[in-house]
Order: structure tokens, then C-alpha cells, then sequence
């Protein structure tokens, strides 16, 4: 896990999310890089100081030293500046408890550069220094406002909202506690994934979270379903409950999964979604809609098995657009030819229509 800082242009805003390194590691195309051994003992609340390793960047190679820090196992990152016009250079910001090893950091340095293809003079300055402890996860708690998107708004559990209630545009509250999960509702590929559940899901569809974190795209589908009032769609339900687990979720994170389940029940869905530990297999059910919002090269190995198991729709997300070609060309591969591209930020989803493709 690592918490990300981003200070974006209004004065005194900062737009803190918490990101799970195992979905944001923005590789290119399934590569890594080898990890290097630091030796670093956990933060605790006793240590009076952090170090901060400051690298001064040209903009477009911000993605390339955040995956840097974060193969260092940086605590925290912080971007300076991001969203402002017209900068010159940003000031991407790692937090450390032990300072690594000079030569380490440029190594991973300068492979990350390698991978993004940039060149070492996108790197401007590199220094040190050090600053007084802090409860990062109490300030993200004091910065993370609701979030709206779409029908939903995502909101943590101690904060209050105000809902149209409008029959027409009623607006859906998700209350999430992400503790140490990936899923806060402010990321744009949470985003896609929701307007994408909003536009094609339908409550009677049954429905599969691949790498669930939170809960929250399983949630929205539970929250969409409990708003069915027709005794039509009702009698389907029932009827479809009785066969299949309607709503299922995994993640390969065993504490992602807990506090899924508590999000679960936090949002009065708790008894409507099954919760286990793992991936898609082989002999997983096939569902009407499937959810996948993880990263390229994790997509790329198990894209035959998602179109499989996707009786109507698939989404995908947690890819960068310079990564759209490598799941596109797969999906052609596997004579997929229907899909819609969403683009929101350096981020996209794909939309896969199975439906037509059996028809």
C-alpha cells in the first residue's frame, strides 16, 4: 500500500487517495523491475522524522518517477503543482522512513525512464530532506470530500450528504471505509467502472467483481438492484438468487476482502454480495456482467477467461491509453470486435458487448 498526496491548483486543496501498488504500478505491458533489497523497519508514530526525496521532473514524466518511488517502497507520494497551467516542472515527492541507498535510487530511476521511454535529462533535480512525523492517514481523512459520479456518490463514513431525492434523478450514496483497500471513488478508473455499471447494468443481471478492494463497484451493483420496486423484476430476482450467487466479488488481498465485506454490510448489502479470496479460474460461473478494474498486465493473462465468462457485458479498467493497443489487439485476437473505449484522464476503460457478438 502507499497513500498518494495530490495537491491540484486551487490554493489549499489537496486531493488525497490511497492507491494499492499491486493495481498502480503502471507497468508497460506486464514488465518489472527488479527490486531492489532496503532495509526498512515500519513507520511508527514514535519516529520523529520522515526523509523526503524530492525529484524536480519535466510534467510528462510524472507517471515514470511515481512508479520509481514506488518501487523504492516509498510510504508516500506527493505531486507539486499538478493541474496548475503552463509549469515548466513538477515536483514529484517520496516519503520515506529510512533513506535508501543513493545508487539504488538511481537505478530505479533510471529504469522507470527506460520503461516510460524517456531520456535521464526529464529529470531535473534530485535532493533530500527531512520533516516531522505525521498521521498521513488521519489528514486523507480530513481532505477526502464525497464524490460524485454519475447517480453515486461516494462518500466516507463520517462525513454527511445531501441526496436529490427526485424520483427522476435520485442519486445513490456509497459509504466507504477504505482502511488499507484500493477503491475510494476518486480515482478515474473507479469512475469509469461506475458509469459504466450505471449505464449498462441491470439489477437482475448477476454480476462479478474481479479485484474487488473496497467493495465499491460490487456495492453500486447490490445498491442498483435493491432499487428494482417492480414485482416483475422482483419475481426474476428471486427466482435468479435461487440458482446462482448473484453478486460476487474477489480480490487476491485477504484484508481487502474483510474490509469489502464490511463496506458490504456498512451499506445495508451486506447478505446480497459473496465475498471470497482469490481470482476468476477456470470453473468460475459465468455471469451476465463482469467488472475487471485492475491494471494491463494483469488483464492481458486472464482476458480469455474474462470474455468467457461474460455473458452479456465486460468491463475493463486500470489501463493507461498508451495501453489501449496491447488489450485491443488481445480482444481482436480472441474475435472480440465489439467494444467502446471511455477516456477519463491518462485512463480508459473498455466496454465489451457480448451480447452482440452472440446474436
Amino acid at each position: 500500500m502507499r497513500l498518494e498526496i495530490i495537491a491540484d491548483a486551487s490554493p489549499g486543496c489537496v486531493d488525497i487517495r490511497l492507491l494499492c501498488r499491486r493495481r498502480f504500478g503502471k507497468l508497460v505491458c506486464g514488465e518489472k523491475l527488479p527490486r531492489q533489497s532496503v532495509n526498512r523497519k515500519q513507520m511508527t508514530k514514535n519516529q520523529e522524522n520522515w526523509f523526503a526525496l524530492e525529484i524536480t521532473i519535466d510534467p510528462e514524466a510524472s507517471e515514470a518517477v511515481e512508479f520509481a518511488l514506488n518501487e523504492l517502497d516509498a510510504l508516500g507520494t506527493e505531486i507539486n503543482n499538478l493541474g496548475k497551467k503552463q509549469i515548466e516542472t513538477l515536483c514529484v515527492v517520496g516519503y520515506f522512513n529510512e533513506k535508501p541507498d543513493d545508487k539504488i535510487v538511481q537505478i530505479q530511476i533510471d529504469e522507470a525512464l527506460r520503461i516510460y521511454n524517456f531520456k535521464r535529462d526529464r529529470i531535473k533535480d534530485i535532493s533530500w530532506r527531512e520533516i516531522e512525523n505525521a498521521d498521513w492517514l488521519e489528514e486523507w481523512k480530513k481532505h477526502w470530500r464525497p464524490t460524485k459520479t454519475g447517480k453515486f456518490i461516494i462518500a466516507p463514513t463520517w462525513t454527511e450528504v445531501e441526496t436529490n431525492e427526485d424520483p427522476q434523478n435520485r442519486e445513490t450514496v456509497i459509504r466507504i471505509d477504505p482502511e488499507m483497500a484500493f477503491g475510494t471513488g476518486t480515482h478515474e478508473t473507479t469512475r469509469l467502472c461506475l458509469l459504466a455499471i450505471e449505464e449498462n447494468y441491470t439489477g437482475e443481471m448477476s454480476f462479478l467483481d474481479v479485484g474487488t478492494g473496497t467493495g465499491i463497484l460490487a456495492i453500486a451493483a447490490a445498491k442498483i438492484r435493491d432499487e428494482l420496486q417492480n414485482p416483475k423484476s422482483a419475481a426474476v430476482l428471486n427466482d435468479f438468487a435461487s440458482t446462482v450467487h448473484s453478486i460476487l466479488a474477489c480480490d487476491t488481498d485477504e484484508n481487502s476482502i474483510e474490509i469489502a465485506r464490511k463496506n458490504a454490510t456498512l451499506n445495508n448489502v451486506g447478505e446480497n454480495i459473496d465475498f471470497y479470496v482469490g481470482s476468476i479460474q477456470q470453473n468460475t460461473s459465468i455471469f451476465d456482467f463482469v467488472c475487471a478494474n485492475l491494471t494491463a498486465d494483469v488483464i492481458l493473462p486472464i482476458l480469455p477467461l474474462l470474455v468467457e465468462k461474460a455473458r452479456k457485458k465486460l468491463v475493463l479498467s486500470g489501463i493507461l491509453k498508451e495501453q489501449e493497443s496491447s488489450i485491443t489487439e488481445k480482444l481482436r485476437e480472441l474475435k472480440v470486435s465489439d467494444f467502446k473505449i471511455q477516456i477519463d484522464g491518462e485512463w480508459i476503460s473498455v466496454l465489451v458487448d457480448n451480447e452482440i457478438m452472440d446474436s
